[in-house]
């Protein structure tokens, strides 16, 4: 079955991002060209023991896990279309084990480093301060992923309601509050966008040429604001994601409405945001409880 038969399907029935197209797209591609490298044929006539082989090849070529378990779901995803549309053979991903990935706690940035950052830094002068201002503030504030903040345009901003209009994965829309600094910041910023980008047609970030802000200045931008607060390896947008989570959580949100905010399809995806708040209750623990495993602590009843 054509790859490209599935990718349209994956568009117009699963309404995946042109992202996720892409990466299914690159992925089974180089499974085809594996295959092709073997003299076995087309993905239609691959098997169980081809599939193995190829996810070997690529952990011995330096591939992490995670990225080969993303690589194992797009063979999957394709296998049960070419079932479903007809035609096709058993499905050579059926008995194949994914590799086991190790779990790592999301990477956040502490609050003071935050607040340091959002009410100290000194942003650069004219339009284009107050845009990156705006970005580091939409990113930390609201939680969405940087694909998201890039799809903005003006018309997602509702001022009066101090709500503004996510359309996330698989094209499913959210709508998020809005703190009111960050509705006062949009204010402000809307009407000197007005200036640059008259009509409020495109993407609600532009630059001082009125254009849009592609992606991968969006991620050097918050690389560049981050390492003036942090020395953290991981400084992207989507630790700022990670960063509005936990802040929330640590401040005692509900679990259910945190997954509704970050747009999560279930709970799990939002659950692992919980090993740090439950980190975090550990150390307060040993450190205050007279029993904790901390420091000594003297009998303070007479001091209450």
């Amino acid at each position: 079955m054509p790859v490209e038969r599935f990718l349209e399907y994956l568009v117009s029935e699963r309404r995946a991002s042109p992202l996720t197209v892409e990466a299914y797209r690159s992925d089974l591609r180089q499974f085809a060209a594996f295959l092709e490298g073997m003299g076995a044929g087309p993905p239609g006539r691959a098997t169980s023991k081809m599939v193995r082989s190829w996810m070997m090849e690529l952990m011995q070529a330096g591939v992490g896990p995670r990225s080969v378990n993303r690589k194992l779901s797009a063979l999957r995803a394709y296998y049960r279309f070419a079932r479903k549309v007809g035609g096709a053979g058993p499905d050579p991903t059926a008995l194949v084990e994914a590799p086991k990935v190790p779990q790592r706690l999301p990477e956040f940035v502490g609050e003071p480093q935050m607040r340091e950052l959002l009410d100290g830094m000194a942003w650069p002068e004219g339009f284009a301060g107050m845009r990156d201002r705006l970005l580091m503030e939409l990113l930390y504030g609201t939680g969405m992923r940087l694909a998201e903040l890039t799809g903005l345009g003006p018309g997602d901003v509702d001022l009066r309601r101090a709500t503004v209009r996510v359309l996330g994965k698989r094209r499913k829309e959210r709508i998020i509050p809005l703190a009111q600094p960050l509705v006062k910041l949009l204010g402000e910023y809307l009407a000197q966008r007005e200036a640059v980008a008259p009509g409020g047609d495109g993407p609600l970030l532009v630059g001082p040429d009125g254009r849009g802000v592609p992606r991968r200045t969006i991620q050097t931008l918050v690389t560049h604001y981050l390492s003036a607060v942090t020395t953290q390896r991981k400084r992207s947008p989507h630790v700022l994601r990670h960063t509005f989570a936990t802040h929330l959580l640590e401040h005692g949100a509900d679990l259910n409405a945190v997954k509704e905010l970050l747009g999560h399809a279930n709970l799990a995806a939002t659950q692992v945001y919980t090993h740090n708040t439950v980190d975090k209750l550990k150390r307060a623990h040993r450190q205050a409880h007279p029993r904790g495993g901390g420091e000594d602590h003297r009998d303070q009843s007479n001091d209450l």
